[in-house]
């Protein structure tokens, strides 16, 4: 993984220690305004994520296709374009009077070049008009008043986030596991309408946000200040997607490394006995995206579900979506994918666990659904 650390936006620096955003990486070359440094100085950024499809409770079976014709035709508007550039190639080589045709005054290839009207740059921008990233700059939020104005209605989600931080810090940061996750609600939204949901490693909070628009309740966990306050001003971007009767969203800080719940009153996200004793009478639903990047966090995970599990009323069903990230490891001297493997095995484990009072099945789940958010829906996934 590799990663920019922007000092200038029109000069980032690219540095070994840190990683770079699925949101970036998707359009690399799209201008980028942040709209305020965090209490640790990494600039944030405002980026709209547009549903392919109206999330109302109306929504029929029709407009799902619909969606799933309109995503098709926009990723084949690029091979749409490429292939009519190859006809007016060929056009052009059929038209000409053989191969001294294509050799200039000294003998030299001449090269033909794609008619300026189907250039890449206009297939470069399809592309990106599907993604909806950040716009706003503080300061400049009149410049931009009317996109803002267009950006409240139902189908369109606000989040803040980094583009670029150190390995601690990629919770501040959106991952194509999340978009995934984020798809399966969407698409199976009368599995969770009404249930109460806890997240673990919530992060920009993006997955609790669209889940918070069908469930009951939404426990969006996650530890540190910074990034469970950012998490909370994109709980408060989204409140004209979570109107009254359809379900909250609490951000609370939930630690893996401890036993407990923080429960101090002075804490600012701390947990209230009510609200635990809440999630333990109701939760059955757990969700979790794209946390299992380090062995003794996915350790820390598994423990914390157990834990969690046990003293859970109602059974209950856990979603993981992650993806497998390949990397060259000089210990094995081959391209491997060690998080991935581990995480495996840790799911096996809890899957074979003898205890006589829970049990865990596990269960593969097809990508075959249709998509509701514009990313790359990649194999790794």
């Amino acid at each position: 993984m590799v990663d920019v650390t922007e000092k200038e936006m029109d000069n980032p620096t690219f540095k070994s220690d840190t990683v770079l955003s699925d949101v970036h990486l998707h359009c690399p070359n799209k201008r980028h305004l942040m709209v305020r440094l965090n209490a640790v100085g990494q600039p944030v950024f405002l980026s709209y994520f547009k549903l392919l499809w109206n999330t109302e409770d109306s929504a029929s079976k029709k407009q799902v296709r619909e969606a799933t014709t309109e995503r098709e035709h926009q990723y084949r508007s690029g091979d749409e374009l490429c292939d009519k550039d190859r006809n007016n190639l060929k056009e052009r080589e059929l038209s000409s009077e053989g191969i001294e045709a294509l050799l200039d005054d000294d003998g030299d290839l001449e090269v033909v070049r794609r008619p300026r009207s189907a250039s890449g740059l206009e297939e470069e921008d399809l592309l990106r008009d599907r993604v909806y990233p950040v716009i706003l700059m503080k300061g400049e939020e009149d410049a931009f008043e009317d996109e803002e104005q267009e950006c409240t209605c139902s189908d369109v989600v606000k989040i803040e986030h980094t583009m670029a931080t150190p390995l601690e810090d990629v919770g501040k940061q959106v991952w194509r596991a999340a978009f995934l996750l984020a798809d399966y609600v969407l698409f199976k939204r009368d599995t969770f309408r009404c249930h109460s949901v806890l997240e673990l490693g919530g992060g920009t909070g993006i997955t609790s946000i669209i889940m918070g628009t069908i469930a009951k309740r939404v426990y969006c966990t996650d530890v540190g200040e910074d990034l469970l306050a950012m998490c909370e001003q994109n709980v408060a971007l989204n409140k004209h997607l979570m109107e009254p009767g359809r379900g909250e969203v609490k951000v609370k800080e939930l630690d893996w490394l401890k036993d407990e719940f923080c429960t101090d009153p002075e804490a600012p996200y701390s947990w209230s006995e009510e609200e635990i004793a809440d999630l333990h009478d109701h939760c059955t639903v757990i969700m979790a995206a794209d946390v299992f990047y380090d062995d003794d966090l996915t350790d820390a995970l598994f423990r914390t579900l157990y834990r969690i599990t046990h003293n859970l009323r109602n059974s209950c069903t856990v979603y993981l979506a992650l993806e497998k990230r390949l990397n060259f490891t000089l210990r094995h001297m081959d391209v491997t994918c060690e998080a991935y493997s581990h995480f495996r095995n840790t799911l096996n484990d809890l899957e074979n666990l003898q205890d006589r009072k829970m049990k865990y099945t596990v269960e593969p789940i097809k990508l075959d659904f249709c998509q509701f958010l514009v990313y790359e829906r990649i194999e790794q996934l």
